[in-house]
């Protein structure tokens, strides 16, 4: 079959970085599907694990997550799908990526994909909605729900993937105000057009901005860049008994001045569930076919943002380089081999 891998950590301005390949096919076994990949999409851990984690010496190391394709078989255990259906998913950080044409993923971790989508609209959506829908309610523990709470949120980054789909589901399934962060008009106009009620600039200082829209203090925030350069300001901003969540990788945090106001601080990485085989990992199979029924509806759009061809080294090089540069909205699709 056909793959896009690496043998050694590279930058992406070189070939060999990212490289055409054939590969054996792979067999499902236990709870295995085996998924013919039709369409993909490019995370910043996409990038991440390129750079820092190579193969055994002669191997190939296939990356990629985030995936729509069809079902081709099922192994012995299987009992949620079966050849022919559509699915979705984002995979599991231990295993073989999805840069390639046959892709094995634990039934568990999978949803049906939304019948309104293309393969394309839905490869957009997995993991970052996953990331999101974690935080938003299982981390920071908002209660779904069009009831006015007097609580707000401020995203931090609200124009990427997981800003993107945070701002969508924050809108149209809670009460909260969403306050929303992007530094380019063109950024700035996408995040409005997602929902929120506020987008201020993240290259100013937080307290200026938010004092500019006339609020002085958020009950939730979420940082998805650059925390460790935005941390003092969130301590600044947030309000007493607050919470605070984040999904990168800030080299050093000083948690300590989240003391005084009694702020709780929660991490969210979606990979966990398949990464640790949790007891609940079977909620992401919920989550996502409960996201694709609220997508068929019309509640939730996809977040693609630029398609960027068919799946192929070259044009993952390309897709890695705009992800690097931080410069990408919405999210970046790959379409077939």
């Amino acid at each position: 079959m056909k793959a896009v891998g690496y043998q050694k950590s590279l930058s992406i301005d070189f070939a060999e970085s990212l490289q055409d390949i054939d590969l054996a096919e792979p067999k499902a076994q236990g709870h295995d599907l085996l998924v013919e990949v039709k369409a993909i999409s490019v995370n910043p851990v996409d990038t991440k694990v390129r750079k820092a984690a190579a193969p055994p010496a002669g191997e190939w190391k296939v990356i990629g997550w985030d995936a729509a394709g069809v079902v081709r078989a099922t192994g012995s255990g299987v009992t949620l799908f079966k050849p022919g259906d559509r699915v979705w998913y984002a995979g599991d950080l231990t295993r073989q990526g999805t840069n390639a044409e046959l892709h094995l993923v634990d039934e568990r971790i999978v949803g049906g994909m939304p019948a309104s989508l293309d393969f394309a609209h839905a490869a957009a959506l997995p993991l970052t909605t996953i990331t999101a829908w974690e935080m938003l309610f299982e981390r920071l523990r908002l209660v779904p729900g069009k009831q006015p709470t007097g609580e707000n949120l401020l995203i931090i980054g609200a124009a990427g993937g997981v800003g993107s789909i945070m701002t969508q589901l924050a809108r149209r399934l809670t009460g909260v105000t969403v306050i929303g962060t992007a530094s380019r008009p063109e950024t700035q106009a996408w995040v409005r057009k997602l929902g929120a009620q506020h987008v201020i600039d993240h290259s100013r200082p937080l307290h200026e901005e938010l004092q500019r829209i006339g609020i002085n203090e958020v009950s939730h925030i979420v940082s998805l860049t650059q925390t460790d350069q935005h941390f003092p300001q969130i301590v600044s901003a947030i309000a007493p008994q607050g919470k605070f969540g984040l999904i990168d990788d800030p080299t050093a945090l000083d948690v300590t001045m989240l003391k005084r106001k009694s702020v709780s601080l929660h991490w969210e990485f979606m990979f966990t569930r398949s990464m640790f085989h949790t007891p609940d990992r079977i909620g992401q199979h919920l989550l996502l076919n409960e996201v694709s029924e609220l997508v068929d509806a019309g509640i939730l759009c996809t977040t693609f943002g630029e398609h960027f061809g068919r799946i192929d080294a070259a044009n993952l090089r390309r897709a890695h380089a705009l992800i690097e540069s931080g410069m990408a909205k919405g999210k970046i699709v790959l379409e077939g081999f």
